[in-house]
């Protein structure tokens, strides 16, 4: 039988002890076990670091016994007395010190663990998912959940203390559309009705407001059912608020606060205020990218009217039909984008769009241009020029409609820099402000609402919602960090005649509205107040803050590809009796598993 704790009391955690103290108490899992034969060192690990155990000739000799069966995460509680180390370990925190043991109780014994529990393991993630419960148990995973419950812990004081008040919202809600699949729940009660999770508690925030709450903040889990990858996960937490009497400036402002907090609490760090702002048409146009990464150049730069006669038809015929042609410069690459890569490059644009890339490569006196031979006398110079192209660099040049060359020169701009290896450590904050309204659907030949459609436009544009909706620009704000996304918001339509206006813009009936959003657009009659808010992402804020991958680098239990649970096995089959109670009938394919 395992020993017990009776007659011990923990006095402190394993990476806590010092040379100050005399007699303590410690517990945790067996790192690892040395045995010298007349002396034995065991290394107990908790979630604050390792300190060293001692057992010798000096040892109660049934202590030492004990101490001799301990294997690989056994836990254990040991009393004892601290003293200085001969060997000191410079590379942990207690390598200074370590504990004679007087009394030593194994709490519970352990198999062989199927890796070894150890920082920098080499082991399948695969594997560590199936056992979460022992990867969890490594420091590196430690640190950043204890990283996150820091970042969270900082959110809720800085808004407590900047008049929010924490109010949870419900986790079955109504099915409504958000952008992505609801996951959703059958009403046992309401037989073929169901509850949606949450994607988000976007209505009920706003609710809040009209009901006079002024400041909200929320840890809200929130739910999608969309195609994952290192950086999404389908259920996710945000930090979510929403403010009453605000414009965007003001949340701007709210919103840098917490970042400059949180930096500073969390990794000392002085975030410089305020954040710079480009607006969306500015991000598109110099990076490609709504979410573009700065901490580098490689700008994209237009020559659509240096071309526009010239004698290379597929430059000509982009320009005469509309669209651009811009390129990007790779500083003194030409060593290192030979031919051969420049291929691969070509490839991978017209994986993503392009029909073709055209290149300049200067690495002799002449630069090597793939369409030289159809340029007329000066027109490659002015063309070099304009791009800020000189001798040993690379411009990669894309021709087509707008839609196509600037996304596509913003992917290639971003995948060549992280093969130069150009992009400099640090923390890259900027907001995009100025979202388009509406964007045009060339299928169905009608404009859609980028955002949803409870999102103000900007004052100065509402003339325009009838006559002119690409000139239409939306009160709505990302927040970027590194070329990744961490919050989104807006200001909120308060005008009840506005947002029937806009409803109808959208192609909604009367009918449609009152089943999707009958509730909210009831609550605007009875007076609202001007608001806005936004959602921050936790987990992307977390696994940017440890330098991490992945999402699932700071997520307890995650999802893998497939949206399932590994340690669990989650989706699991449920029985035919529950089912029954739903009024739900599986039906399967033959080639159903």
């Amino acid at each position: 039988m395992a020993d017990t704790m009776q007659g011990l009391k923990r006095t402190c955690l394993c990476g806590e002890v010092t040379s100050a103290m005399s007699e303590v108490v410690v517990g945790g899992f067996t790192q690892r076990v040395r045995d010298k034969g007349g002396i034995i060192f065991i290394d107990l690990r908790d979630k604050s670091g390792i300190v060293q155990l001692v057992f010798d000739d000096a040892t109660d000799r049934a202590v030492f016994d004990k101490a001799k069966t301990v294997r690989s995460e056994y836990v254990l509680m040991a009393k004892g007395n601290v003293r200085a180390r001969e060997s000191v370990n410079t590379e942990i925190a207690t390598g200074g010190i370590e504990i004679m043991v007087t009394d030593l109780r194994i709490l519970s014994k352990a198999q062989t663990p199927p890796f070894e529990i150890t920082s920098n393991t080499k082991t399948n993630e695969e594997l560590r998912l199936k056992y979460r419960y022992l990867d969890l148990r490594r420091k590196p995973l430690q640190d950043n959940l204890i990283m996150r419950h820091e970042i969270a812990k900082c959110a809720r004081e800085y808004f407590y203390e900047n008049g929010f008040v924490e109010i949870e919202t419900p986790m079955m809600i109504k099915s409504t559309p958000e952008g992505a699949r609801d996951y959703i729940v059958p009403s046992r009660v309401h037989n073929g009705k169901f509850y949606a999770l949450p994607q988000s508690p976007q209505m009920y925030k706003q609710l809040l407001m009209i009901s006079g709450m002024d400041r909200y903040i929320q840890l809200a889990r929130c739910f999608r059912d969309e195609d994952l990858r290192a950086d999404r996960q389908p259920e996710f937490t945000q930090i979510d608020l929403e403010m009453s009497f605000v414009d965007v400036d003001d949340i701007l402002e709210c919103l840098e606060g917490f970042v400059k907090r949180l930096y500073k609490q969390v990794l000392n760090i002085d975030i410089p205020t305020p954040l710079p702002r480009l607006t969306y048409d500015e991000a598109m146009s110099r990076y490609g990218s709504d979410k573009p990464d700065t901490r580098f150049g490689m700008e994209i730069t237009d020559i659509s009217d240096i071309v526009k006669d010239c004698g290379f038809s597929v430059f000509k015929d982009a320009v005469a039909n509309g669209g651009s042609v811009r390129g990007i410069v790779a500083k003194g690459a030409a060593d290192k984008l030979t031919r051969k890569e420049i291929d691969k490059q070509t490839e991978f644009v017209r994986g993503i769009g392009a029909k073709g890339l055209a290149y300049v490569r200067w690495v002799e006196d002449a630069p090597n241009c793939s369409f030289g031979k159809f340029m007329g006398e000066g027109e490659l110079e002015k063309i070099l020029s304009a791009l800020g192209c000189e001798k040993g660099d690379v411009a990669l040049i894309v021709a087509d409609k707008d839609k196509v060359t600037l996304p596509v020169l913003g992917a290639l701009r971003l995948k060549i820099a992280k093969q130069l290896d150009i992009i400099p450590e640090g923390w890259n904050f900027l907001w995009i402000v100025e979202f388009p309204f509406f964007e045009y659907d060339e299928e169905s030949g009608e404009w859609l609402a980028m955002h949803h459609p409870f999102t103000m436009p900007l004052d100065e544009c509402i003339p325009y919602l009838d006559t002119d909706k690409a000139r239409v620009r939306a009160k709505c704000y990302d927040l970027v960090l590194n070329g990744i996304e961490l919050s989104s918001g807006s200001i909120r339509i308060t005008d009840p005649e506005l947002q029937q206006h806009m409803f109808e813009m959208l192609g909604m009936t009367d009918e449609e509205i009152a089943a999707k959003f009958g509730f909210l657009v009831d609550a605007y009659k009875y007076g609202a107040p001007p608001h806005g808010g936004a959602g921050i992402g936790l987990d992307r804020l977390a696994m940017l803050m440890c330098g991490c991958d992945s999402l699932r680098d700071v997520v307890a239990f995650p999802k893998v590809k497939d949206a399932s649970e590994l340690m669990s096995e989650a989706p699991s089959c449920v029985s035919a009796e529950q089912l029954d109670e739903l009024g739900i009938a599986i039906v399967r394919n033959e080639d159903d598993e």
